[in-house]
């Protein structure tokens, strides 16, 4: 989704208050400042996947954050969803060189092995944060060896947690069949195939009948045009899942008619929506803190040559990272959605 200037302060402030808070993942890095301006400034490569996306922002303000803290300089490359943009940027970055560690944000989960590698072997650092850089994504064990710092989710867990949730929807409302309508945010990238299929696996058996599709594109204004049309062609459609971006969207068409919201991406929109009562349940995700934590581990592995193992980010999130009325007060929103 893109975010107005206006919104920048309010995203900064949910990273601060995450920061102030501390994680989840705070066991896996006590020694958070790492060593704090030793030894010379080091040069961080930062390929982002979207600067303007409203998820990845608090990633990257919280990584800035701890580059700050610990003599370090990072140079992000804006590759604005494009997978050959991204493959290019950190080919460049590779060629120019300079750089002790790159931090990737992978578009396409394979797009960026091979110049990954090339770092390696050339004696960059190299850390993966948020989605899988590698061809399997059930997993979130590194799949590039001599990667560094792998600090991400697993994309099958999104699918089967929004496909408990469903049915769990389903079931207490009593609708059988229940019409759903399904969100993709991107219908072709690897990302989504896995969500959805593990979504398959888990309402196999179940009530929950998919009955229309849509993409979102990680916009509300495309969540809203998608909703429009799958009700449209589905006026008895009983629950909407999506990402939470597609799911704003999705607030907007269904105006006062009766259909179920299920998200994932743990946004503040999300916890609020829940809280509330108008949207069912989310499945949580925590973009500041893997900015955080990635920065912090590939410093101390440029810093003191140590390697770290893979860290999901969201494993220690109450509820096992689902979100319902009635744990929504626990989980705090790491972007605004």
């Amino acid at each position: 989704m893109k975010r107005t200037w206006g919104a920048a302060a309010a995203v900064l402030a949910i990273v601060l208050l995450v920061s102030a808070c501390g994680s989840s993942s705070s066991s896996s890095s006590s020694s958070s400042s790492t060593t704090a301006n030793a030894g010379k400034q080091l040069k961080i490569a930062y390929l982002s996947f979207a600067v303007a996306n409203s998820y990845d922002a608090p990633m990257l303000a919280a990584a800035q954050a701890v580059a700050g803290d610990n003599n370090t300089k990072i140079t992000v490359f804006d590759a604005n969803n494009d997978p050959n943009k991204q493959f290019s940027q950190l080919q460049n970055v590779i060629t120019q060189g300079g750089y002790d560690g790159v931090i990737l944000q992978p578009i396409e989960s394979t797009n960026l092995i091979t110049p990954a590698q090339d770092a390696i072997s050339k004696k960059v650092k190299v850390a993966n944060i948020d989605q899988i850089l590698g061809p399997k994504l059930d997993t979130v064990a590194k799949q590039v060896e001599g990667q560094s710092v792998n600090v991400t989710f697993v994309p099958t867990d999104i699918g089967t947690k929004l496909g408990k949730l469903v049915v769990q929807a389903c079931q207490q409302n009593n609708l059988n069949p229940c019409n759903t309508g399904y969100l993709y945010d991107i219908k072709a990238s690897a990302l989504d195939v896995a969500i959805r299929k593990a979504f398959n696996a888990a309402i196999a058996g179940s009530p929950v009948k998919v009955v229309a599709e849509g993409q979102s594109f990680f916009t509300p204004a495309k969540g809203l045009a998608a909703t429009q049309d799958m009700l449209q062609a589905q006026p008895n459609l009983n629950l909407i899942v999506g990402a939470d971006q597609g799911i704003e969207g999705a607030t907007q068409a269904i105006g006062k008619k009766k259909v179920i919201l299920v998200g994932y991406g743990g946004s503040a929109a999300a916890v609020q929506g829940v809280q509330s009562g108008a949207w069912y349940g989310d499945v949580a995700q925590n973009p500041a803190t893997e900015g955080r934590l990635g920065t912090q581990q590939l410093i101390q592995a440029i810093r003191t040559g140590k390697d770290f193992p893979a860290v999901n980010a969201v494993n220690q999130l109450p509820g096992n990272g689902v979100i319902t009325k009635a744990n929504a007060s626990q989980f705090h929103a790491e972007w605004p959605g």
